[in-house]
């Protein structure tokens, strides 16, 4: 270890920062992912009656999209406060405002209890939502990061990473399990309970992750010399290609993962007329079996690097776009489940590495900023209007999904051309 380098973190505080982002972002991406299926299922009849069925599921995939257009907002403002003030706090901030948005659209009325201030109110915390999670990811990649050793980063980081697919799988077996509610009590109240229940989560993580230190790597840092008084400013002057490149990288990864996992519940249920709970147990299956395929790629990755891995990814779901749905087309349970396991096993390839992978791309001075930048300046182009992009391709095709497969096909080639372009990073030092 170099002079002036701070020392690396002992097994136990790296054990406790890698659960409590864990627990963290599972608990957020739950807040999250909720909103999602419920959009997908239920927010069209609740939020948006007056209009025909498949408009409805557009205008509430539309609401599902500003939470989208808020990440980068909140990646930019707590990128800013967590590269000058520290990420623990960051984090602890970003989970209350989730926490508590979730819970009060749980207790929203609906457009036949309060017109159309229901749907208005139902976007204004949605927006909250999205500004939380855009900033709550790049603390808690950081702080795993920059405690963890070299050659474990991407091992240590893709568990932050497996808190998607357990917020996932959270999120839709809370759905699944209200949705067997006779159809009037669920419409009624059913649909509320998994989102009341964010407040109980709420309190678990905050209890988790109070007790966790801060980034050593930043701590040193800050006792040597200042934060930059704009890091987002200096982010871009200083790393203008690695932001693009990031975000280029997320245009394959975020597109697959809504279309995997939301619009494939209105396409399966609406389209294909498959009961709900066909489909969500497909999504519930293949959410638990990325919590595995998460860290393994995770680790590979930090054998192989960061690149060879990531492409890998993306050359798969390329390669799947068009087979994805004909499994689907078949309407056998076993296939649409295998379609949606394996479509995620190829999202988990690009999402294992990608949390050391983006962090390592900026130094740490301005790292919390670069990082939210590069993820979160893509999630509205690619999985924000992934969803309403499909549906309205699948309205304009008569009901036929090759131009949505198509669509992924371009979103896999901008993946493919900005990891392409990127440079190795598994090597580095961060406390350099």
């Amino acid at each position: 270890m170099s002079p002036g380098l701070p020392p690396a973190p002992d097994r136990a505080s790296l054990r406790r920062v890698i659960l409590a982002s864990f627990i963290g972002t599972t608990i957020e991406w739950y807040d999250f992912f909720l909103y999602g299926t419920a959009a997908a299922l239920v927010f069209n009849r609740l939020f948006f009656p007056t209009i025909e069925p498949r408009a409805g599921t557009m205008a509430a995939f539309a609401t599902y999209a500003v939470g989208f257009f808020a990440r980068p907002v909140g990646g930019m403002v707590f990128g800013h406060f967590g590269d000058r003030l520290g990420r623990k706090s960051m984090l602890v901030t970003t989970l209350v405002m989730m926490g508590l948005a979730t819970f009060l659209i749980g207790a929203l009325p609906t457009y036949g209890q309060a017109g159309l201030l229901a749907p208005v109110l139902l976007v204004v915390l949605r927006f909250v939502q999205g500004f939380a999670v855009g900033g709550e990811w790049g603390g808690a990649v950081l702080m795993a990061v920059e405690h963890s050793r070299e050659g474990r980063r991407g091992f240590h980081a893709s568990w932050v990473q497996a808190g998607v697919p357990v917020g996932l799988l959270l999120a839709n077996g809370a759905f699944t399990l209200c949705s067997s509610l006779p159809e009037g009590a669920f419409l009624a109240w059913g649909w509320r309970v998994p989102f009341l229940l964010g407040i109980l989560l709420l309190g678990v993580g905050l209890f988790i992750r109070l007790h966790v230190i801060e980034s050593p790597v930043f701590a040193a840092l800050k006792a040597e010399r200042p934060p930059p008084p704009r890091p987002v400013l200096e982010v871009i002057r200083r790393y203008p290609r690695n932001v693009a490149l990031a975000m280029g990288a997320r245009f394959a990864e975020n597109a697959f993962f809504y279309v995997l996992t939301v619009f494939v519940l209105s396409y399966g249920t609406q389209q294909l007329k498959l009961d709900k709970s066909t489909v969500l147990n497909g999504v519930l299956i293949g959410s638990a079996v990325q919590f595995f395929a998460i860290p393994l790629f995770g680790a590979w990755s930090d054998r192989v690097g960061r690149r060879p891995v990531y492409l890998a990814g993306a050359a798969f779901l390329a390669l799947f776009a068009f087979p994805f749905f004909w499994m689907l087309d078949t309407r056998a349970p076993a296939l649409v489940w295998l379609a949606i396991a394996a479509g995620l096993v190829g999202h988990s390839a690009m999402y294992g590495p990608q949390a050391a992978f983006f962090s390592e791309l900026f130094g740490t001075d301005v790292r919390y900023s670069g990082a939210s930048l590069g993820y979160q300046l893509a999630s509205p182009l690619a999985g924000g209007l992934a969803p309403l992009i499909a549906t309205a391709l699948l309205e304009g095709s008569g009901g036929k999904p090759w131009p949505i497969a198509a669509y992924l096909l371009v979103m896999s080639a901008i993946t493919l051309v900005s990891v392409g372009l990127a440079a190795e990073t598994h090597r580095g030092d961060l406390r350099a």
